[in-house]
């Protein structure tokens, strides 16, 4: 398995997850750490919430593991939500600053 490719693909389906508040994907948003896939086809995703209180804080993670164990050779996907470092809008991409008007 390419697990570089696998891990390639699995950005590209974060890119197609949006937060429900805001119109950017969760990968632009800048929730996502670190994405990981071994040999064996398991996957780890450690990404966090815009806040501890988000109103998709159950729903959201198991979107994104459902949504990723799609991709072709990935077996299982976990998720680990983490607020260290906590998000801040530094960590969105220059996409989607400029999608929400802030550049």
């Amino acid at each position: 398995m390419d697990t570089r490719q696998a891990e390639k693909e699995i950005i590209e389906v974060l890119k197609t997850i949006y937060d429900p508040e805001i119109p950017v994907n969760i990968y632009d948003l800048g929730l996502i750490y670190e994405v990981k896939v071994k040999e064996d086809g398991s996957g780890w995703i450690e990404m966090t919430l815009t806040s501890p209180n988000c109103p998709v804080a159950e729903s959201l993670p198991v979107e994104v593991e459902q949504k990723t164990q799609t991709v072709e050779g990935v077996n299982t996907v976990k998720v680990d939500i983490v607020f260290e470092p906590p998000w801040d809008k530094d960590m969105m991409s220059e996409e989607a600053k400029y999608e929400l008007g802030m550049l």
